[in-house]
């Protein structure tokens, strides 16, 4: 699989999912040897007939449609260094698109699409761009507040893949931890980007004490509802 996409290429996804006002998500496959590793975007309305758009995946037409009837793609965000595989292709098709990536990505986004912000422009009283702490700058979060909570979008710091489907993901899921059993922290993950445990517990924990906390949605696997908070003190606890 090529790090950057060239052109309009759609891989394995399913339908768009509105988990709140709003808030679309779906849920693709990257096709790996003996089966395939999922990934998710995410696309929150914001302000102004506006969209953002977190962890591009290129869809079927249909769905592109229902994103740009939600409003005009304005923000890109690349939330880290491997989720760049269709940022050129999403460029390309959206020129006026504005690309966001946290600060240590840049270099690595930069390969893919020139990026024009490293914190939030997002200009929107509901969604806030995060630059996650304790993980040396590489990851963006969203947080978005809507009248029924909260939700969190993260990205490669919590994976919840319960359903790994082949035996390459399988293997893989289990080997490197990706919430395969519960979500966690990817072991690899915790190895090349966490440095400051004590920081990034503290994000763990003050999303956890929000009251209206409703889901958090990963960039691997299954949306986390109803124990989000839950979730969240079980992995500020493994970093303590």
């Amino acid at each position: 699989m090529p790090a950057i996409l060239e052109k309009w290429e759609i891989m394995p996804h399913d339908d768009l999912v509105e988990v709140d006002d709003g808030v679309l998500t779906v849920a693709g496959k990257i096709r790996m040897p003996l089966g395939n590793f999922p990934r998710r975007m995410t696309v929150v309305r914001l302000t102004a007939g506006r969209t953002a758009i977190y962890s591009a995946i290129a869809l079927n037409e249909p769905e592109m449609r229902r994103i740009e009837a939600m409003g005009a793609p304005a923000f890109l965000i690349v939330p880290g260094d491997h989720h760049r595989l269709d940022a050129r292709i999403w460029k390309q098709r959206y020129p006026d698109i504005r690309v966001i990536a946290p600060p240590g990505a840049v270099e690595a986004v930069e390969e893919a699409v020139h990026v024009d912000a490293t914190g939030d422009i997002l200009d929107d009283p509901d969604t806030k761009l995060v630059i996650m702490p304790g993980a040396g700058g590489h990851e963006a979060a969203l947080e978005i507040r809507r009248a029924s909570g909260l939700t969190i979008v993260a990205n490669d710091l919590i994976a919840n893949v319960a359903h790994p489907h082949g035996i390459g993901a399988q293997i893989m899921a289990r080997l490197m931890g990706f919430g395969v059993s519960e979500p966690q922290i990817p072991r690899v993950v915790r190895h090349l980007i966490v440095e400051d445990k004590v920081a990034l517990a503290q994000q763990f924990a003050d999303w956890a004490a929000e009251p209206d906390l409703r889901r958090i949605v990963v960039s691997h696997g299954d949306v986390i509802e109803g124990n989000a908070a839950e979730v969240l003190r079980t992995l500020a606890d493994a970093l303590n």
